[in-house]
């Protein structure tokens, strides 16, 4: 399975602690240079940026489109348009991301798409994690990251967490 990740998993799977799931989940990924870039932004080392440079199954690459990415930056930031063009590039299976406008951006052009809180549901199908609603807390709290009441409610019934509203 051929897997890239934009910058959002990495940093909120780094701060709540589980940021191996990716391994766990899906073996290897595979980052555009742009998203690496991103981990060390205005010379901090971001949540993600010691466990990227510490896994040996995440590899960075260079994007061959460089049109098609600044053709996406347009719409997007640096990091989800190389992340979308390198995707394409290596005809990814799936593609990590979390940014509305990425998500649809990369849906349109065909991309399979998935974001954190998808990847804890993922998580815990294959018996990774016994529970998400502390997980997503953990995003909420630990990662700031935003998390509408409609969507943790709707992964917590995926997950099996709370009975279906439907």
């Amino acid at each position: 399975m051929i897997v890239v990740s934009n910058t959002s998993p990495l940093t909120n799977l780094a701060a709540i602690g589980k940021f191996h799931l990716l391994r766990d989940l899906y073996g290897y990924i595979h980052i555009p240079v742009a998203v690496w870039n991103e981990l060390n932004a205005f010379g901090r080392a971001w949540p993600g940026r010691d466990e990227v440079l510490a896994a040996e199954w995440v590899t960075r690459r260079s994007i061959q489109n460089v049109p098609l990415a600044t053709a996406l930056q347009r719409d997007l930031d640096t990091g989800e348009a190389e992340t979308i063009a390198l995707a394409l590039e290596m005809k990814a299976d799936l593609v990590l991301m979390d940014e509305r406008e990425g998500r649809h951006i990369a849906q349109r052009l065909g991309l399979n798409v998935v974001g954190v809180v998808g990847i804890l549901i993922a998580a815990k199908a294959h018996s990774l994690v016994d529970t998400i609603q502390p997980l997503l807390d953990d995003l909420r709290h630990k990662a700031g990251f935003y998390l509408n009441d409609a969507v943790y409610r709707k992964a917590l019934e995926i997950a099996g967490e709370i009975p279906s509203s439907e």
